[in-house]
Parts: C-alpha cells; structure tokens; sequence
C-alpha cells in the first residue's frame, strides 16, 4: 500500500483513460483498470473517484454541483443520450444504446446551478434532441423541458442542437414560435443528403424531401439561422446525386454547414454496401460544396454590416492584447464562425452591444 491508500502504483484508471495521482502526467497505458463506467453512469463517476481514492490529502469531495469545463459564458446542457434510429453510416446505438432521457426535474436543477455561475447561455445537446422524453412516456417531452428552462432567472440564450427533421413538426415549430426568447431561433438540422435514393440508402428517418421542413421553419420564423452536415461519397452516390445536392445548397442558403466524407465504419451496414466511392472523388466533392457554402456564408452575413448586436463575449484572444472572441446569436460555440469584439467593458462571460465593424467569410469583427 502507498501513501494514498488504494493499489501500490500512481495512477488511477477509469474507464479506459488514464489519470495521474501525481501531476498532469497522462500515461499512455497500464495493465489494469480501476474503474469502468457505462456512458449512463457518467453521474456516479465523483462519488466513485472518492471512494477509490480514500483519504488522499487535498481531495475534494464532490458537492454535486456540476463544475462546468467550458467558457464563462456557455455551458452545455444533456438532456438524454442514445438514439433510437438506425442510420447506417452511424455506430452511435451500438455505443450509447437506445434513447434514454434525463427527467425533467434533475435537469432543471442543473441548469439553475449553472446559471447561478453567471453562465448566460445554454446549449441542450443529445444524439436527437427532438425524440426528449419519448422514452419516458412523456407526450410532448421537449415542450415540458423547455418551458420549464425558459422561466430560469439569468438565462439570456436558450440553443437547440441536433434536431431531427423528422422531429420538427407543424406542432412543435409553432410551439417553439410562440415560446419566444430565450430560446433562439437556431436550427441544427443534419440533413446529411437530400437526394432521395441517397437518403434511403443511408436510412435516414426522415427520407422525404428536406425543402419540407426548410418552408416550416421559414413559415414560423421570420429570419432564422439554419445549420446543417451534409455528407459525400456515401456508398452509391452518383454524380447526378452530387448535382442535386449542390443545386439544393445553393437554393438552401444554410447559414451555416459542414462537409464531411463518408468513412467506413467498421460495424455498420454501409460499410458492407457496394458502390464504394473512391477518395480523390470525395475530397473533390467536399471542396466544390465547401466553395459553394463559403460564397454563401460571406454574402449571408454582409448584411449586418453597420448593424449593432448583442454579443456574447468567450475568451479573451490568445494572439492580439484587448481582442476578445465572442458571438451573435446565430453563432453556435464551438461549430459556427466567431464575432471578433473589442472595446470598454468587454471581457469573457459579459454580453456587451457592438456594431459590427467588418464581415468576413465566415466571421464578423465588431466595436463596442
């Protein structure tokens, strides 16, 4: 036994990532494991790390309090994890298992700690973040949740991400019309195809034509930002399946969207299909969509040239002294462009008005 009480060496390994007790150290392997948690016990790992760790000097002890690991202004908030449907190309089921949704009142409670913190966005994420609750034999579960945050005292942005098409229906898209701010009209929507012979070899829930839920957004919303990931090279996917994709983005006019090649997973059922696509032909593909994206965004946000925005203040810049990364509404942390603020009172968790000074092609510079 050694000073910390448990097992006569320095490290403690759980669930496959390996953690020094003695510095910053990350060791790359070691022939035993500590702990192993399943991805819906994730809650029980601080209780669990005390135990094992005993009496170690200058632990700790968990509070329950969620100590967000993000920046001061935005903390991510998962409302369920696993996926009920089977998408080919996906190995998430197989990973995380079937939908299971986190109750509403625990939630809650989470969300309350972390505005608390000063924390003025929340970000709820899940694999499909449209099916919350239907595990839970709740009717019309996302509706509970999101009534329930939109009350939460210092809640200033209140984003949705990864929406299933399929999930947004008439109902739902009026009903999250007339809950109005917080909640931003922000629509993550992974298409992933649009050509129907792509979309059902892929077994996409939603295999209709996407225009259907693009018009109902656009019907309930004036001017909402949509994002979407698109993917080329899918087993099958001819050049006039391609043309169809390019004519639909530029018809689309996402505000914002990510390319990715298809890659065979191994474990999936399109990794067994025929018709695989070469690299060269992918690569170019994701370029000639890239492109086409790149003329859109610029001229999409040119039009808030000299327009005064409230912008939700990150970081400050690690490369120019009193330049600080921020974002407008439309701008998700982490996946979407970045709002370049400077000026009296800014500083990180603040949300500061600023006109916009400058447009790029997929960023904004602005002035307080």
């Amino acid at each position: 036994m050694n000073s910390i009480g448990i097992k006569p060496r320095p490290y403690l390994v759980v669930a496959g990532c390996l953690v020094s007790r003695y510095g910053d150290e990350l060791v790359k392997s070691l022939p035993e494991v500590d702990l192993w948690l399943g991805v819906h016990e994730e809650g029980t790992l601080p209780a669990k790390m005390a135990a094992l760790l005993g009496t170690y000097p200058g632990l700790k002890r968990p509070t329950g309090t969620r100590v967000p690991s993000t920046k001061p202004s935005y903390a991510y908030l998962k409302i369920g994890e696993g996926c009920n449907h089977r998408c080919r190309f996906c190995t998430i089921p197989s990973i995380r298992g079937r939908l299971s949704s986190r109750p509403v009142s625990p939630l809650l409670e989470e969300a309350r700690a972390i505005l608390d913190l000063g924390i003025s966005e929340l970000v709820l994420v899940a694999q499909d973040v449209t099916s919350y609750g239907r595990d839970l034999n709740m009717r019309h579960g996302l509706e509970s949740l999101l009534s329930g945050l939109a009350k939460l005292p210092g809640l200033r942005w209140l984003r949705l991400m990864y929406l299933y098409p399929a999930g947004l229906s008439p109902r739902t898209l009026r009903f999250l019309a007339d809950l109005g701010p917080p909640l931003l009209p922000y629509f993550d929507l992974p298409l992933q195809h649009v050509h129907p012979d792509m979309l059902s070899a892929m077994g996409r829930p939603f295999a209709k034509d996407p225009r259907i839920v693009i018009d109902r957004i656009r019907h309930h919303f004036a001017k909402p930002s949509l994002r979407t990931s698109l993917i080329v090279g899918f087993p099958g996917e001819r050049p006039h399946h391609f043309r169809t994709l390019c004519e639909f983005t530029r018809k689309a006019r996402f505000n914002h969207l990510g390319v990715f090649m298809y890659s065979q997973e191994a474990g999936t059922a399109a990794a067994k299909l025929p018709g695989q696509v070469g690299p060269q032909t992918k690569r170019r593909r994701r370029d000639t969509l890239m492109m086409l994206q790149a003329q859109i965004s610029a001229e999409d946000l040119a039009r808030w040239q000299d327009q005064d925005m409230d912008v939700l203040v990150d970081r400050s810049s690690p490369e120019w002294p009193g330049l600080h990364e921020g974002r407008v509404w439309f701008q998700a942390p982490e996946v979407d462009g970045l709002t370049y603020v400077s000026g009296e009172g800014v500083r990180p968790g603040r949300m500061v008005k600023a006109r916009i000074e400058e447009t790029k092609t997929y960023d904004l510079v602005a002035l307080v």
